[in-house]
């Protein structure tokens, strides 16, 4: 079974991740657990923005306005998912004492986040009407 499918199946099982390696230090689990919240508070922001995006930029083109709403929606989404992920893969690795995984996905986020706020910024300064 690959890693990813045994990451999802510990997504609705958490209790097997006990079978693996030993426990580690509760505060670092807990440290894992407010990331993992962290997380899901940044998906729901993306939400929020996304929703905000769509209703409150009624002057920009539609097309426009919706691309940056879907794009706001599916990063908050992708958070969502993210952080679950996350959370399961660095307490695998901390029970087994490995290196924490890292990841791509902050500076995609960040990257994405930023390419949409910069064409609400040029959106909102040229005033485009739909």
């Amino acid at each position: 079974m690959s890693d990813f499918a045994r990451s999802v199946r510990l997504w609705f099982a958490p209790q097997r991740i006990r079978d693996e390696g030993d426990t580690p230090d509760y505060r670092f689990s807990l440290a894992n657990e407010r990331t993992f919240l962290a997380w899901l508070r940044t998906g729901l922001a993306l939400v929020g923005g996304g929703f905000a995006v769509d209703q409150f930029l009624p002057g920009l083109r539609w097309g426009v306005r919706v691309g940056m709403a879907l794009a706001l929606l599916a990063a908050g989404a992708l958070c969502a998912l993210r952080a679950v992920n996350h959370w399961t893969r660095c307490e695998r690795a901390m029970r087994r004492g490995e290196d924490l995984p890292v990841s791509r996905f902050p500076a995609l986020l960040s990257l994405l986040v930023g390419l949409v706020a910069v064409a609400m910024v040029v959106g909102v300064l040229l005033g485009w009407r739909g």
